[in-house]
């Protein structure tokens, strides 16, 4: 009887403990502060440390998964505020929106690198998207004209284990539905 207890134990414990995420690499130099509400930890990374063809105009396709010539916004890890650096794309995003939009609807398209729970990731994506939202509409695109949905980790642009890979995922995707 004991013996049978020990092995209910034991399996009980496997399967409670499940698949475990990965924890975030440390060697991404981000700075938490000392909130206990992960939902709202603002955290910064040193932006030199992102690739600069995230804001090239001249250089629409690095590292876009954006379409109708518009450029995907990038977010720090674990983050949703947009930088200065991404102000200027989302303005370079509204001047081709000018031009495009017309009486069609924008989609913004919320995404994370795959640190996190699954819930987790999908309500950041939808603050990463409502933050983009928020800033386009704050330039002039009427509201009404855009939607947007939130993939969590699941439609990652980028899949090696690499810190220039995670902040690949880390993004919005802007394209014009049809």
């Amino acid at each position: 009887m004991i013996k049978k207890i020990a092995i209910l134990s034991v399996l009980a414990l496997l399967l409670l403990s499940g698949c475990a995420k990965k924890d975030p690499n440390p060697s991404l130099g981000n700075n938490f502060n000392n909130n206990n509400d992960i939902a709202t930890d603002v955290v910064t990374i040193d932006e030199s440390s992102t690739n600069s063809n995230f804001d090239d105009a001249s250089n629409p396709n690095g590292f876009n998964s954006s379409t109708d010539g518009m450029k995907s916004v990038y977010f720090d890890f674990g983050g949703y505020s947009i930088t200065s650096q991404m102000q200027g794309v989302i303005s370079f995003n509204k001047d081709i929106l000018s031009q495009k939009l017309g009486n069609r609807k924008l989609k913004l398209e919320g995404n994370c690198d795959e640190f996190g729970t699954d819930e987790y990731n999908y309500a950041l994506g939808l603050k990463r998207t409502k933050a983009v939202m928020d800033s386009l509409i704050s330039l002039g695109i009427p509201q009404n004209q855009i939607d947007f949905v939130s993939f969590g980790e699941s439609n990652p642009q980028c899949r090696e284990a690499t810190d220039d890979c995670y902040a690949r995922n880390r993004r919005v995707d802007l394209g014009l539905k049809k």
